[in-house]
């Protein structure tokens, strides 16, 4: 499969097909086509998977996009931010935020995967459900704002606000802590819990969040009467 990222801040991704090479996306993600694609929806791995899909933020059904002869299709990031591309091995799998997955190819599994410790799914804003996707096949992802990678060792921790955590390695532990002290609580303004993500493994964090994003923008929506 070919393909091209462009767009800058607000990214597409745009996919050149085969005849008979399939795409596939959850349920609408597609934003335009070119060329003869067959559509199919269908809830992928059946309906326990679909439902698991569900409540981790994705749509029931998943779409196929089959190419019946050389075609283009396109998928348009729904948030100022970046497209990831990783392409995963038989059996790799990786842990990603509600609403990443944009687009992969017709090999790779979708799953649920829920959180070890039931407080980092309460408080930790990535969710008590998360998604996990495995391999092998080429996944894209969307990344709110900026990605910035790390390489944790085994036991490093990494300390970061809520909802930043864009997807990591299954092999990391993700958790939360209180903020100590109370003026920190009240004035430090990152809120009472902190997430804590447990090397070994690879963690990307995105450096804006919808909920970041609307904070900023309510001081300036006119209040209606």
């Amino acid at each position: 499969m070919k393909y091209s990222i462009e767009g800058g801040s607000l990214p597409v991704l745009i996919c050149e097909l085969e005849a008979g090479e399939t795409i596939l996306s959850e349920a609408g993600g597609r934003t335009w086509q070119r060329g003869p694609i067959v559509r199919e929806n269908k809830a992928e791995g059946g309906f326990k998977k679909g439902l698991g899909r569900l409540f981790s933020g994705e749509s029931l059904f998943m779409t196929r996009y089959t190419a019946e002869a050389p075609a283009e299709i396109a998928f348009a990031s729904s948030f100022p931010g970046a497209i990831m591309v990783k392409e995963l091995q038989a059996g790799e799998s990786i842990i990603c935020q509600k609403r990443a997955f944009m687009a992969g190819s017709a090999d790779i599994d979708l799953s649920l995967f829920f959180q070890k410790k039931f407080g980092a799914g309460l408080f930790g804003g990535e969710g008590f459900i998360m998604q996990k996707i495995t391999g092998p096949g080429i996944v894209f992802l969307e990344i709110d704002g900026h990605a910035v990678e790390y390489d944790l060792n085994p036991g490093e921790r990494l300390v970061c606000d809520t909802g930043v955590v864009a997807l990591m390695d299954p092999t990391c532990s993700i958790d939360i802590q209180s903020v100590k002290g109370v003026k920190n609580v009240l004035f430090g303004g990152e809120g009472l819990f902190e997430t804590v993500i447990t090397g070994p493994g690879k963690v990307v964090l995105q450096s804006m969040t919808a909920s970041k994003l609307a904070e900023a923008i309510i001081p300036y929506v006119p209040s209606q009467s």
